[in-house]
């Protein structure tokens, strides 16, 4: 079986130079054309056409001989075809020079002149077709030269003195030293550019490498991090609840948390900007309604602050259009986080204006105005830069790490907009959104405000992916969601439908209800396994550990459970294998909703939870209402599965 050749072989001489010559065919054709169009007044159209026939053949055996180099995936071919492939291109140049004869013998001295000016024209193109090899350029250039030898003797048939001829002989010496050093030359630098495309190419791959390795690390890192931030938030959540001396101490460690988790997730996304990974969905959403709901979650700290917040143009918003309300909501917090922060009296307003690009959708502008200190025009050319920790930079002036603004900037971009920066000292600053979004359905649902501070992540999980739950085998009724750790929790979720048939239940399924509701918690850090039992064991939660995939399914055959949360990334057997081999089996948690606990949010991820059997998705790092309103979801979602099921039946 033919060898393919490898890259570094196709960079070798001889195959270098016949897939070179075939890049030439049609201008060899068109050079043949051309000459016997040239030669036919004075050899006659027969001979001219006869020969441009027979030259056409030449090129097609040359292209049959070197067939398995030409080839997409060029073979190696044995030393036999070698040697028959330079005979053909010897033919191939003698036929071609061959007509340097005729117009000796047929045009006398002025036919010789003729044949002096063709022969060293093909030699130098012969020369530029044979790049690095010299077998290919012996091959070609011998017959053209041995046509240019016999010059000479036409010269000395037709009477011309020794001086002239003693002068022709050693121009064509010069000329054929002249073609050899050229193609030296040419040689040379061609294996230089090579050798730096090659070059180019293993540092282009060691840089994607050591890209795809930098993201892996910041994944992991981030992956690693969210599991002391969760226990962070939930033993500070807590602290302010047990012990009203400690709940200054706690709003501390809180914030501090909330902050690292922030600064983690800014990270993260610049990593993944970075590395061309970030990606924008196109849903249609509710625009008035996302931008109300986002106003709305800012007012408190505007009050707290003494600011005014003001709304203006929100008439001419659109209502229904196309876009990722979960990405220019995370700007748009960005733009307001920011005005808050450099605001200290004065207003913050957000100033709308949109009009129709018909017929295909709307242009929008969104403006974050504030009154505070304004910025010097070196400031605001250093405002983008992430990390900017310059005297006069905006981070290192006022602290963060000068990634949200950068990050919503590519935002933007990767939208398909701009997001542009005015101000001046003492005039405040104002952020201008330029964005087209095409119109949506009607219909299309609102944007729901995430349950709780968890940015993009959560909200993503919580309000717009949407898993297919499965009912639990009968018998096994789970218990009643347990009550909402907060009133803000208690608007969002709803609570689970009563059944009026369960009076006429038999005995067996009301003692099962009146049991604590069964829960298996499936992570590889005892960290997270102990702050899900902090949350949810107050709730009066009959809690079970496993710390691997494997336990985990010890643990399910042993005991039916209500809701299991399976961390994502565990060694030994992670929780989407286990996921597949619970819902493959037979036992009794083969239809138990399962969430999935993981900071793997990206939408290709949740998917990949979905396909394994996943019920919802509640994000690193964890907080009690993100945990509780999954879990009560995930419960109404059974619950009202069962009463359809009750109904139909």
């Amino acid at each position: 079986m033919p060898k393919l050749i490898t890259d570094e072989t196709v960079a070798g001489g001889w195959t270098t130079a016949v897939r070179h010559r075939r890049s030439t065919l049609v201008q060899r054709l068109t050079l043949g054309c051309g000459v016997a169009l040239v030669v036919a007044p004075m050899m006659g159209w027969p001979i001219s056409v006869g020969w441009a026939v027979l030259y056409a053949l030449a090129q097609g055996v040359e292209l049959v001989v070197f067939a398995p180099v030409n080839r997409p995936e060029p073979q190696e071919i044995g030393l036999a075809r070698k040697i028959l492939g330079c005979l053909c291109l010897f033919m191939n140049a003698a036929l071609f020079g061959s007509l340097a004869v005729p117009m000796w013998l047929i045009g006398g001295p002025l036919g010789g002149v003729c044949a002096s000016v063709m022969l060293p024209a093909v030699m130098l193109f012969t020369m530029m077709n044979s790049p690095r090899s010299l077998a290919v350029l012996v091959s070609t250039i011998t017959p053209q030269l041995l046509y240019l030898a016999a010059t000479p003797f036409f010269a000395a048939a037709y009477g011309a003195t020794p001086a002239l001829i003693t002068t022709v002989t050693a121009s064509i010496v010069l000329y054929t030293l002249y073609i050899l050093i050229s193609w030296q030359r040419m040689s040379e630098v061609t294996e230089a550019q090579i050798r730096i495309h090659a070059e180019a190419d293993r540092l282009r791959l060691k840089a994607e490498a050591d890209l795809a390795d930098h993201t892996a690390f910041l994944a992991a890192i981030g992956h690693d991090l969210r599991t002391p931030i969760g226990a962070i938030l939930t033993g500070a959540s807590e602290l302010k609840a047990s012990d009203p001396q400690s709940r200054a101490n706690a709003s501390l460690i809180s914030d501090a948390g909330l902050m690292m988790k922030a600064l983690l997730d800014d990270l993260l996304d610049h990593s993944k900007i970075g590395a061309g990974r970030m990606t924008v969905e196109t849903v249609d959403f509710n625009l008035r309604i996302m931008l109300a709901q986002t106003l709305r979650l800012w007012r408190g700290a505007a009050d707290a602050k003494g600011l005014r917040l003001r709304l203006e143009g929100a008439n001419h918003m659109p209502a229904s259009v196309r876009g990722d309300p979960m990405r220019l909501r995370q700007v748009l917090n960005n733009l307001l986080s920011n005005a808050m922060k450099f605001t200290e009296t004065g207003a913050i307003t957000l100033r709308l204006d949109a009009w129709a690009e018909e017929p295909t959708g709307y242009s929008i502008l969104i403006e974050v105005a504030d009154t505070g200190p304004g910025m010097t025009t070196e400031q605001l050319e250093r405002l983008f830069t992430p990390f900017d920790q310059t005297a006069d930079g905006v981070s290192a002036r006022h602290g963060g790490s000068g990634l949200g603004l950068a990050i919503s900037r590519d935002l933007v971009e990767l939208m398909g907009g701009r997001l542009t920066a005015r101000s001046a000292p003492g005039e405040g600053a104002r952020f201008t959104i330029s964005l087209f979004l095409p119109k949506g359905e009607s219909t299309a649902a609102p944007t729901t405000a995430p349950i709780d501070d968890g940015r993009l992540a959560i909200a993503r999980a919580l309000s717009s992916t949407k898993f297919e739950v499965t009912a639990q085998p009968p018998g096994h009724t789970p218990a009643p969601a347990p009550a909402p750790a907060s009133p803000a929790l208690a608007q969002d979720t709803p609570a689970p439908p009563t059944d009026d048939a369960a009076a006429d239940a038999p005995d067996t399924v009301e003692d099962d209800e009146e049991r604590p509701l069964r829960l298996l918690v499936v992570d590889d850090h005892d960290i997270n396994r102990r702050a899900v039992q902090l949350i949810l064991q107050p709730l009066g939660c009959e809690i079970t550990t496993a710390a691997d995939g494997l336990i985990a399914l010890d643990r399910c055959a042993e005991t039916a459970f209500d809701v299991i949360f399976m961390d994502v990334r565990m060694p030994e057997l992670d929780g989407r294998e286990t996921t597949r081999r619970l819902r493959a089996g037979t036992g009794p948690n083969a239809r138990t909703p399962i969430i999935a606990v993981t900071a793997d949010t990206a939408p290709e991820d949740i998917a990949a939870c979905q396909a394994a059997g996943m019920a919802y998705f509640v994000p690193k790092p964890l907080t009690p209402p993100a945990l509780i309103g999954a879990l009560q979801h995930v419960l109404n979602d059974v619950a009202n599965g069962q009463s359809d099921a009750a109904e139909a039946a």
